[in-house]
């Protein structure tokens, strides 16, 4: 029951980046022979699960060939039509596959052979070595961020399972730089002090291609001194020399048990998990608690570790109290949740290509025997789909965790409201309660990224629901996203994707999970309390943001920064486009509660004006925003970002300004570069750049705090707009060259009322000149000085 609830709470986590969502259970046959054959115990293992999948399937329903769908007979239906219903193959069941199937075809079940993902005719995780290689997307991610690049760097390596695992095999092939130090499973420990990297690898190699093969079967000259390959049913292991130093004990020998808690506690780089089984905990949890009874004896806890890096190809390797110990003490750790995910990822693309092929069959477009090669040409792009979840989850929690403690509120406040909704159970998840929060807080720790992992999946899945219930997924801009998800071969069925049964959901998913990944978990429930808007305007209001800015194209830039400058330069640049697509979405939300609008109107309305800003800047900008733009583009490089890069992300902050300008020209009948010099002359000579900035840096007290400043800045954004109105309508005639014009236009236009003008001037030069910087209230006198003179 432990084991069961342990892969359910991974599985429902995984689940964030995946189409379906629903209630998860687990198999286990209670009454196996105790005897007899492999053979014999498998026919009755197979039986078992016949049986327990017909059970399934007799409680659901069905979609006929005409597209209806069909109850099953004698069963009350309370819950309302649900026809999906998917079998994953794990522990015990990964090559079922195919009997699954079966099962489903002989109840004529309407998903076929995407009953059961994997199968024959489906994607064999092994051969893609999907899963391993997403774990080795969280690892490449830590070692990355510790100034290493396992592609080059050599690495120290002790890990969990043997070479013809799955996770563990591909694993330790995935990089030829691995030194791989010691490793053990059911049957053996395997030990190489001082291993050839060029040599082990190839050995790794002839044993993952060798059928059955165990670590007894590894070639023993191979093994630098002091090396070996015991069986863990021996009593004692004889310690050499150079096990010594590498384990740093004094032990001649040791029991096999002692001998693997010994190779757990070493120093290394990199801990692998692939195999079966929990080895960590936390120091207060039990071996009862964990429920891995036959590991009770191998088991150690979190800060016990002495390893850099953990990388969980495996399930329930750490309890989750483990890793955040481990964690808390300066080891980086993800989840298995968040490492292994690639495999249930490439399962899911398969159900859904497969229903979609399903619908071309029936439409003609596509011949049965033309469906199997279809879907093995597109195997490649299957698996550079699900690398690139990995990808995007692990650099979404390294900006979670840059942001620290500074984020710690709004994510307490979320959690709770999670809890109130019934959505999160905090002590099941194994987050922080209240008063962990406020002590993470004094000693400036912000949460792990085993805590980070879990609220950005349950971010993933309360988001999900929200959009589901709104109408965001129907609009027609998102079509791109739907087939953008599949690959490019099955362009051919566009029409199809318009009306494949999961069309919402997909949309809805993609959306969620680029959203959350790149704004982080509570920037939904955030962005919709200060815009006073509804999931669906903020989904429009993100889509626009990042096309009318081109945000793609800005990101990628700096993607293509890995292993070509340090982490901490590259960081700094993506959490910058991170707040200026914030702010462009913010707002757009506002724009599309005052005025709906679609996507595509808005990207149509505003994103020539973007482009066009883009050629104005810095010229347009005020002397304090260039100044700002500079230090911020210094700062960047100085840890490590290149150069034109740097100011080249720091001058996108005043795009979000285009929006704006588009309005007023159009107002003014101006062009868009005068208007744009007499804002940014407008927000230079009367201080709104200056105060914008002051209160967004000034420390916030709590969420309503936030609240009042978000405010604020945006009360201030329209004086400035309406204040440029006020110029511009006063100037008539933009002018030949828009700098000098726009500097002669504002000057006249102060002239013309002197006193109101120096009122307002001399009332933010008292305040500023007076102790103690900005707070909050001088902000609001400042900026009820300015709406004065706006007024006026």
């Amino acid at each position: 029951r432990t084991e069961v609830l342990g892969l359910v709470k991974a599985q429902q986590v995984k689940n964030a980046v995946i189409v379906p969502v629903g209630s998860k259970g687990g198999f286990y046959p209670k009454n196996l022979p105790r005897s007899g054959s492999p053979e014999a115990v498998r026919a009755e293992a197979v039986s078992a699960y016949k049986t327990f999948l017909t059970g399934l399937l007799d409680l659901t329903d069905n979609i006929n060939a005409e597209g209806a769908i069909v109850h099953p007979a004698g069963v009350v239906n309370y819950d309302g039509e649900d026809p999906y219903l998917v079998v994953a193959a794990d522990k015990g069941t990964a090559t079922f596959s195919d009997i699954a199937n079966g099962v489903a075809a002989d109840y004529g079940f309407w998903l076929g052979d995407a009953f059961a993902s994997g199968g024959s005719a489906g994607y064999d995780h092994k051969a893609m070595a999907i899963t391993a290689r997403g774990a080795w997307e969280s690892v490449k991610r830590h070692f990355r961020e510790l100034g290493k690049d396992v592609e080059r760097d050599a690495i120290t390596v002790v890990g969990v399972g043997d070479m013809s695992g799955d996770v563990f095999g591909n694993g330790m092939l995935l990089s030829k730089t691995i030194r791989l130090r010691a490793a053990f499973d059911h049957r053996h420990v395997f030990i190489d002090p001082v291993p050839d990297a060029s040599a082990s690898w190839a050995e790794r190699k002839r044993l993952f291609d060798l059928p059955r093969s165990s670590w007894d079967d590894y070639d023993k000259t191979l093994l630098s001194d002091g090396g070996g390959v015991w069986s863990r049913a021996l009593k004692s292991v004889p310690i050499s020399e150079a096990m010594k130093a590498m384990l740093e004990i004094t032990d001649d020998t040791l029991a096999p048990t002692d001998l693997i808690i010994a190779v757990l506690k070493s120093r290394a780089d990199l801990l692998y998990l692939g195999g079966i089984g929990c080895y960590v905990k936390g120091a207060g949890e039990t071996h009862l608690q964990v429920g891995d009874k036959a590991n009770d004896a191998v088991r150690i806890n979190g800060v016990d570790l002495r390893c850099k890096v953990v990388g969980e190809g495996a399930n329930l390797g750490f309890t989750q109290a483990g890793r955040i110990e481990f964690a808390l003490a300066g080891g980086r750790i993800d989840t298995d949740a968040i490492d292994n995910s690639a495999g249930v990822d490439t399962s899911d693309h398969e159900v859904n290509i497969k229903i979609l092929t399903g619908m071309a069959e029936r439409s003609g477009l596509l011949a049965v025997q033309d469906r199997n090669p279809l879907l093995a040409s597109m195997t490649a792009d299957i698996a550079e789909k699900v690398l690139s979840h990995n990808y995007d989850q692990t650099l979404a929690l390294s900006l979670l965790e840059a942001d620290g403690v500074a984020e710690l509120g709004a994510q307490g406040r979320y959690m709770l409201d999670l809890e109130r909704r019934g959505r999160l159970d905090r002590a099941l998840e194994g987050l922080p309660n209240g008063a962990t929060i406020l002590a993470r807080a004094q000693s400036g720790k912000g949460l792990t990224r085993p805590e980070l992992s879990v609220l950005l999946a349950y971010g993933k899945i309360d988001l999900f629901a929200d959009l589901i219930a709104s109408d965001a997924p129907d609009d027609p801009a998102f079509h791109a996203i739907l087939r953008g998800y599949f690959p490019k071969a099955l362009g051919a069925f566009e029409e199809e994707m318009g009306r494949h049964r999961l069309r919402r959901e997909i949309i809805a998913t993609v959306i969620g999970n680029e959203m959350i990944n790149l704004c982080g978990p509570t920037f939904p429930r955030r962005l919709r309390a200060v815009a006073a808007c509804d999931t669906g305007v903020l989904t429009t209001a993100f889509e626009a943001a990042r096309q009318v800015l081109r945000f793609e194209e800005a990101w990628s830039r700096v993607d293509r920064l890995d292993g070509r400058a340090p982490a901490a330069g590259q960081t700094a640049l993506y959490r910058e486009l991170v707040t200026v697509l914030r702010s462009q979405t913010y707002g757009f939300a506002r724009l599309v509660k005052r005025e709906p609008a679609g996507v595509r109107a808005l990207v149509e309305a505003y994103r020539p004006a973007t482009d066009a800003l883009k050629k104005l800047v810095p010229a347009v900008l005020s002397p304090f925003e260039r100044k700002s733009a500079v230090r911020r583009a210094e700062a960047w490089t100085k840890a490590g970002a290149p150069k034109a890069l740097a100011h080249s992300v720091a001058l996108m902050r005043p795009l979000t300004s285009a929006t704006v300008l588009t309005d007023l020209a159009k107002a003014q009948d101006w062009p868009l570069a005068p208007a744009a010099f007499v804002y940014h002359r407008v927000g230079g000579l009367f201080n709104f750049d200056r105060l914008r900035a002051a209160a967004a840096s000034r420390p916030i007290g709590d969420a309503y705090e936030g609240l009042a400043v978000r405010r604020l800045i945006e009360d201030m954004r329209a004086e400035q707009a309406a204040l440029t109105s006020a110029v511009m309508a006063n100037a008539g005639a933009p002018g030949a060259d828009p700098a000098e014009r726009a500097a002669a236009h504002v000057a006249a236009w102060a002239a013309a009322q002197p006193d109101p003008v120096e009122a307002a001037r001399r009332t933010i030069e008292e305040i500023e000149s007076a102790p103690g910087g900005w707070s909050f209230a001088k902000l609001t006198i400042a900026n009820a000085a300015l709406r004065g003179l706006a007024g006026g």
